[in-house]
């Protein structure tokens, strides 16, 4: 398939319904399973991931082979290796080399074999089979790697990645305890649970300390609230501060929360006027919103601490970013509905592009309404939904009584002003708002006519 081809068909699929992308996914995973060369399945299933949320997958050999570290996979392209944090895209050409360089048997017979179980529809025994292997594998790798023979096959990056498929693969069996105490989503971490993750855990700290700390990792990302799997290294630590917890092993959850929201706070710092998108800085700027909240709760963040000093930097700094945006709202709001009296405003046309920039600056004060506190920038947010609020009413007022005596041209373009108002308190106010005004609308056409 051409690139162009390719693109348009992963778009597409990436719009399905969940429901029908996860059959699809698994009826195209059953036919590379059975060796169907017609259809290319790579490129299908690539399209289909973002649509798939928590659907179940079909169960396949390799899929088996990565559940141990399947929680910490992640399909976002990435600049650096963060820690815990395995690219998708590493799967294959690690796989390729434990298959054809390093257990080129054990690997051809793992594979055939549970390929075979699968499709005669015995799970449970393919789940047995696999559970052997990644021992083999895991001790294989760790040889392997230490004694740098991937380096000529894999990235840098993908040998980091390695390095973590190895140590879960070595406790991949513990690891399958921990993922079947935490179906997915799960949305509170209960007592119980944290206390079977304290056994996992310290079995781990006894046979294999490497890989403890991944135990809450693994229990982030299968949480609805993820900052919650903070309480099992405060548990363990038998502190509630960030500065003791952010300095161990445990603290890589909050070191992943945090890179989390360094992301989330570069796309909001690359926003620019006039060019962005409100529904994704609304989307960022909560998400940071919540997610630094909820870490400041779930443990005791000091300001002199690690974590502290980080977060009050970053709070300060997507303020500002939002502040400058605050300051611009009523500037395009004059624009877009110019209040000029006796200049004879609604007899002119406003810009679209005027219009389509005011509309997103609605966009995007109503969808910060809620979280504008914990952003760092409530009193701009408040002086901007008030100013325009304002505008938009006064406006409306303006627009009626000028329609009942208008005629022709006038007339058309006051309709056509008064429809945009009404677009936009729809998006400002509420749609009963929205509505309202063009009842209203209705009623001076009515009374013109």
């Amino acid at each position: 398939m051409t690139d162009d081809k390719t693109g348009l068909l992963q778009n597409l699929l990436g719009k399905l319904p969940e429901t029908a992308a996860s059959k699809l996914a698994q009826a195209i995973e059953m036919d590379r399973l059975m060796d169907g060369h017609e259809l290319p399945h790579d490129v299908i299933l690539r399209g289909l991931r973002p649509s798939l949320g928590h659907a179940s997958r079909t169960l396949t050999p390799l899929r088996l082979f990565c559940q141990p570290f399947e929680d910490l996979l992640d399909s976002a392209p990435r600049k650096t290796k963060h820690k815990a944090v395995i690219a998708r895209a590493s799967v294959v050409p690690v796989w390729a080399w434990i298959s054809t360089i390093l257990l080129p048997d054990e690997s051809q017979a793992y594979f055939r074999a549970a390929k075979t179980l699968i499709l005669s529809g015995k799970p449970d025994d393919a789940r047995t089979q696999t559970r052997s292997f990644w021992a083999r594998a895991g001790s294989a790798m760790r040889v392997a790697l230490d004694r740098d023979q991937a380096a000529r096959l894999l990235g840098t990056d993908e040998i980091a990645d390695a390095r973590e498929m190895a140590l879960l693969l070595s406790e991949g069996e513990e690891m399958e305890k921990v993922q079947a105490r935490l179906p997915k989503p799960l949305p509170h971490l209960a007592e119980e649970i944290l206390w079977q993750l304290r056994e996992s855990y310290d079995a781990l700290i006894a046979r294999n300390p490497d890989v403890a700390p991944f135990v809450a990792v693994v229990a982030m990302n299968r949480l609805q609230r993820p900052w919650e799997a903070l309480r099992l290294p405060m548990m363990v630590s038998r502190q509630t501060s960030d500065a003791l917890i952010s300095k161990t092993d445990m603290g890589l959850v909050g070191e992943i929360l945090f890179a989390r929201m360094d992301a989330m706070k570069a796309a909001i710092m690359a926003a620019r006027h006039p060019v962005f998108d409100p529904d994704m800085l609304v989307t960022q700027v909560g998400g940071f919103a919540e997610l630094s909240s909820a870490v400041v709760k779930e443990i005791e963040v000091r300001r002199n601490g690690e974590w502290g000093r980080r977060l009050l930097k970053d709070r300060a700094a997507i303020g500002e970013v939002m502040d400058g945006f605050m300051d611009r709202v009523a500037k395009e709001f004059n624009a877009a509905l110019p209040m000029h009296k006796g200049s004879g405003e609604f007899a002119r046309p406003a810009n679209a592009e005027k219009r389509a920039l005011a509309l997103n600056y609605a966009k995007l004060v109503a969808g910060t309404r809620h979280f504008a506190a914990a952003g760092s920038f409530a009193a701009k947010h408040r002086t901007a939904l008030e100013e325009i609020t304002n505008h938009l009413r006064r406006y409306v007022e303006d627009g009626i009584r000028e329609l009942k005596g208008s005629s022709g041209e006038k007339r058309a373009t006051i309709e056509s002003q008064l429809d945009y108002g009404a677009d936009v308190a729809a998006v400002l106010v509420s749609a009963e708002e929205g509505e309202l005004i063009r009842r209203r609308l209705r009623a001076a056409q009515a009374a013109a006519a």
